[in-house]
């Protein structure tokens, strides 16, 4: 079954807006938001060091699980046109097993 992650750089509410549109998507059973495993460090000498940076939007991964190839292709296409709509940012990493 092919997974597929997407990576979202924006709001909470865009998060929901694309987990909301894959739920709608006939044949995916399974959305669910993965952690983030990369630390994130400040670089002591950075003139940034110690601030705050929750300023900006933020990144989200979606995990997917699709039947098939097809499925798969129609997801990406209903996400990159509802980010295009939102003008949010978002990446696709696929696994097929």
């Amino acid at each position: 079954m092919p997974q597929l992650r997407i990576r979202i750089t924006g709001s909470e509410d865009d998060l929901r807006a694309v987990a909301d549109l894959l739920q709608s998507v006939e044949g995916i059973e399974h959305v669910e938001e993965v952690a983030d495993l990369m630390p994130r460090m400040d670089d002591e000498d950075s003139s940034s060091a110690g601030l705050s940076d929750d300023i900006g939007p933020g990144t989200h991964e979606l995990e997917v699980e699709a039947p098939n190839d097809y499925t798969t292709g129609r997801v990406r296409e209903a996400v990159e046109e509802l980010a295009l709509r939102l003008d949010v940012v978002v990446e696709f990493e696929t696994d097929e097993e």
